[in-house]
């Protein structure tokens, strides 16, 4: 294993933006999450290599049935990649990944070089975190109630019993996730970019050809130019995002592409790659909790109808769009203003933080007695708190407006129950909404006992709903900045799901 490459990029939430993020005149509070999509990328063993035609092996060990065997040739400075089984189950993020990589690497580096590289073959294994999917089945199966203490237990990059097409996804981003591993680790493995591309937290031109190249193939798998915030989260981490206008891989959107079509377009240097990243983190002892919510929503239908409505309704979408957008504001402002006070009062912010995680946010201002530091963390927790109510106030109406079960009857109950936990600061369902998730931000003060800590209260009030069945995540925010290079055998579990591939 000592000439595999392992990259991994984390899932994300789109904590505010929501269809607003798809305009580059509106911005989005993307956080990524500790769960992570691993692409380990490896030569192949002395009974696979000295193929000819060049064969890419790529084995997906949590699904039944997940190997793909591609055929690569390169003529000059065509690179074709065919799945050896064509009547089998098709991957097509996966080998517009490996074909247009390659493209990119043969622009960059030539044709024998690549050549030379790929004279083994290659083995690639893709794994994803358990967060990725729905673990009720395998709770269900070990008699485990869906706690964070019970989903800590199951095994790392558990098989989920089914083919890909069947699994129950969790919404936090895995098609991006893989994407941006998978051409990461390529880049590197293809030698396109330095070795210590991912090494920094300023992103190197490295990781910036990694993200264009990610936001391409994403695209192109999709078969259509979304917002890109997904990739960008797991390119760079957490941050605040403004999109990339369209047209600027507008000209590659097609089946083939010419040779030497890519590299100019896909530089960090091309000046219409002009989106917004800018880096973001929680406030300290704020805690992002994510749970699953079993009923399930058609993410592109939910935004095809919006922005038909919005086309429909110039005027009175744009004024909704801007009040909400004034929300998002306050809340990524707020959020960093946080920040910036625990650094600057640190005693006054954890005894304001200590004092607001007993009682509910309705009654944080109740008490006139702060000191003015705490009081000024006090008042801007409100601020968060009042943000995160004004944008779901909002993200409701544009649903009834368009038709669109953006904060579904359900989904409101839920987060109204959630909000009204001590020491919970707001809420609201990620990107598109529907019925498939919600966050949470939940103070998390030093010194609590775990049981007196409001993500407890939290988790007590998800195992006793009925209205809908709520299974928590293990994630939570990552602190990482994006894609980045593992040891193989530093990650829990990837040894033994390698092996079992």
């Amino acid at each position: 294993m000592a000439s595999s490459i392992v990259v991994s990029s984390p899932g994300k939430v789109l904590m505010a933006g929501g269809y607003l993020v798809l305009d580059s005149a509106y911005s989005g509070v993307v956080v990524s999450t500790s769960s992570r999509f691993y692409s380990v990328v490896q030569p192949a063993s002395a009974g696979e290599s000295g193929v000819r035609p060049i064969q890419i092996t790529v084995r997906s060990p949590q699904f039944v049935g997940a190997t793909w065997v591609y055929n690569v040739n390169i003529n000059g400075g065509n690179v074709v990649v065919q799945q050896q089984d064509v009547s089998g189950p098709k991957n097509k993020f996966v080998q517009l990944a490996i074909e247009r990589t390659l493209a990119l690497a043969v622009e960059t580096n030539g044709v024998d070089s690549v050549i030379d590289t790929l004279s083994n073959s290659l083995v690639i294994t893709i794994l994803g975190d358990n967060d990725f999917y729905s673990q009720r089945a395998q709770l269900s199966a070990r008699n485990l109630e869906p706690t964070l203490a019970s989903l800590s237990r199951l095994p790392p990059f558990l098989h989920t019993g089914v083919p890909i097409s069947q699994v129950h996804k969790t919404g936090l981003g895995s098609s991006a996730a893989l994407i941006t591993s998978l051409v990461s680790a390529l880049l590197l493995h293809l030698k396109v970019i330095p070795s210590d591309s991912f090494d920094t937290e300023i992103p190197s031109e490295g990781r910036k050809l990694a993200h264009n190249l990610a936001q391409y193939v994403h695209c192109l798998a999709q078969g259509k130019v979304g917002s890109g915030f997904d990739v960008s989260a797991a390119a760079f981490g957490s941050q605040l995002y403004t999109r990339f206008d369209p047209e600027v891989i507008q000209g590659l959107m097609n089946d083939a592409v010419a040779p030497g079509s890519l590299k100019n377009v896909l530089s960090p240097s091309n000046k219409d790659w002009n989106h917004k990243a800018i880096p973001f983190q929680l406030p300290p002892q704020v805690r992002l909790m994510l749970a699953d919510v079993d009923a399930g929503s058609d993410t592109p239908s939910l935004v095809g109808k919006v922005l038909r409505w919005r086309k429909d309704n110039a005027e009175e979408a744009r004024t909704l769009w801007n009040t909400i957008d004034r929300y998002n504001q306050t809340l990524s402002k707020m959020l960093l203003r946080l920040s910036s006070l625990a650094t600057e009062s640190p005693e006054a912010y954890k005894k304001a933080v200590k004092y607001l995680s007993t009682i509910q946010s309705v009654q944080w201002l109740a008490y006139p007695g702060f000191p003015e530091q705490e009081r000024v963390v006090v008042e801007t927790f409100v601020e968060v708190r009042d943000a995160t109510e004004g944008i779901r106030a909002h993200m409701r109406e544009m649903g009834t407006l368009s038709d669109v079960p953006i904060e579904p009857p359900e989904q409101t109950q839920l987060l109204n129950t959630c909000v009204s936990i001590a020491g919970v600061i707001g809420g609201g369902v990620p990107g598109a909404g529907g019925y498939d998730a919600v966050w949470l931000l939940a103070l998390e003060p030093i010194d609590c006992p775990a049981p007196e800590q409001p993500c407890a209260r939290v988790q007590s009030v998800w195992a006793q709903y009925t209205a809908l069945s709520v299974s928590p995540l293990l994630a939570s925010e990552s602190t990482a900045k994006g894609v980045r290079v593992e040891k193989w055998d530093a990650v829990p579990g990837l040894k033994e799901a390698m092996g079992q591939a």
